[in-house]
């Protein structure tokens, strides 16, 4: 076998492997589908499952210091009063006034071409990895159209939200290049809003939670009370959440219904927060590695204090490297006291905390690691999709790891038609299931099947063959990733798999 990784992988493959074995589909798909919504199918939500559960497992079960929860998706209004996300929760909206097409004014980026220094006209381009190579070729084009000799200066690009009123005029709309057909940038509220009763009035306003951290600031004294907590503690969530993107966009790294895994931890005020901030992120990067995302393809954003919320201390994004660009895949926040504090404030309620060991009281700053589900399933399929050779035929392969891989193993007999082999290979597939998720398989050639279960991310196959039942009653193990075969007896089998997926 020669292997010939992918260098990259375009988000047109990952879409057309998604669809075509059953990961993500669109949502309703048989009405057109509905832009920014996804559906996952038996492997995906298999895939999404697994996800969730090494989180859990590790940030929850497997820490001391750590308790779950699960707060409803609608809460009490008062709360994203509360919170500022009533008020502040929105992005720059700008409008395409003959299309009437629609984006988001920070992913909208726009240069003055000039030559020898003066002005020959504006570009605009979305945002993408290559935005500045077709800002600079629409620029070379509009030189072109007009006739215009020299060198062009250098593009500096600016997103839309810094554009000045004097330019909004001449700025084209990258719909359809027409100079001063955008509307000026103005804030759009990323909230859903719902009724909740009878009434349809003001009084019966609700929202779909845009994030799940609210609901564990709104249960914080609920868990001191009961759960028997001491700071340092971390509170985790795994839940829906919704926005009401202006621009969904790249596949389901951005879409308007996605899933967060959530911690918020609670610390004292004394505590040193840069080194458990420091902690944090070492606890998270070396997270995903250990479910199969490439050490070498994540990476630390720093926010500078300029880029800071108003109640942030320190906020560090860990981003990797999608198909379409070095993107956030988690933030780990310092968010100091603020939103126990402000709901302190609207509530009425105390979120005092008693420290025994100080005998003081105070309200704990916080720590929040946050992620998505959807994004992190995204990743991970980045990193496992690659294309290689085998016996001088191209395969494709989901490289994942077997801790989140949708099945675990695969369970084939060599032949259909010889009762005996396929008995032993049921009743292996039946002992097998009663610990893992794995797929039996009778259909085929035996080199076919191994491809179909290649192209899903399956990790072992295991074969059932003549020697099984006339020799020694072992198997045949295959390894995805090195396609090499290893005969071991059932005992031996169980220690392996469980060795490799349950670690």
């Amino acid at each position: 076998m020669s292997l010939k990784k992918n260098v990259s992988t375009s988000m047109d493959e990952l879409v057309g492997l998604c669809k075509r074995r059953g990961f993500i589909f669109p949502s309703s798909e048989i009405y057109g589908g509905y832009n920014g919504f996804y559906d996952y199918g038996p492997l995906g939500c298999e895939l999404k499952r697994n996800i969730k559960d090494a989180w859990w497992r590790d940030m929850v079960h497997r820490r001391d210091d750590m308790v779950g929860l699960d707060s409803s998706i609608i809460m009490h209004p008062s709360i994203w009063k509360a919170s500022g996300h009533v008020e502040g929760f929105s992005d720059p909206m700008v409008d395409c006034k003959e299309s009437k097409l629609r984006y988001r004014a920070d992913q909208l980026f726009f240069a003055p071409v000039s030559v020898a220094g003066s002005v020959i006209g504006y570009v605009t381009v979305l945002e993408a990895p290559d935005q500045q190579e077709l800002a600079e070729a629409a620029a070379d084009s509009l030189k072109r159209k007009q006739g215009v000799q020299g060198k062009l200066d250098p593009l500096v690009l600016r997103d839309y939200t810094e554009a000045q009123p004097k330019e909004y005029a001449l700025i084209p709309s990258p719909a359809t290049g027409k100079p001063g057909s955008l509307t000026p940038p103005r804030d759009f509220n990323l909230m859903f809003e719902t009724h909740v009763g009878a009434l349809r009035d003001a009084s019966a306003v609700a929202y779909l939670r845009p994030e799940t951290a609210q609901g564990i600031f709104a249960n914080y004294k609920n868990i001191v009370d009961t759960g028997r907590v001491k700071v340092p503690f971390g509170i985790a969530q795994i839940g829906k959440a919704f926005r009401n993107e202006i621009t969904p966009r790249n596949f389901i790294f951005r879409s308007r219904e996605f899933e967060q895994m959530e911690i918020e931890y609670f610390i004292s005020p004394d505590a040193d927060w840069r080194q458990l901030h420091q902690e944090w992120i070492k606890t998270r990067l070396d997270w995903f590695v250990s479910i199969g995302l490439p050490r070498e393809s994540l990476h630390q954003d720093v926010h500078q204090d300029e880029k800071l919320a108003h109640y942030a201390k320190a906020c560090t994004d860990i981003t990797f490297r999608f198909p379409h660009g070095q993107q956030e895949l988690e933030g780990i926040a310092v968010r100091g006291d603020f939103d126990l504090m402000q709901h302190q404030q609207h509530s009425g309620k105390s979120m005092e905390y008693f420290d025994e060991a100080s005998k003081k009281k105070y309200v704990p700053h916080v720590i929040e690691p946050s992620l998505g589900v959807d994004r992190t399933l995204l990743a991970l399929l980045t990193a496992a999709y690659c294309k290689d050779e085998v016996d001088g035929e191209e395969r494709t392969v989901l490289k994942f790891h077997p801790r989140i891989a949708p099945f675990k193993a695969a369970v084939f007999p060599l032949v259909k038609n010889k009762e005996p082999i396929v008995e032993r290979a049921r009743a292996l597939y039946q002992r097998l299931q009663r610990r893992w998720n794995v797929f039996y398989d009778a259909s085929g050639a035996i080199g076919r099947r191994y491809r179909r279960q290649d192209e899903i991310g399956t990790p072992f196959g295991i074969t059932i063959d003549f020697d099984t039942l006339e020799k020694d009653g072992s198997v045949t193990l295959r390894d995805r990733d090195t396609t090499e075969q290893t005969r071991m007896s059932e005992d031996e089998l169980f220690s392996f798999l469980e060795e490799k997926i349950d670690s």
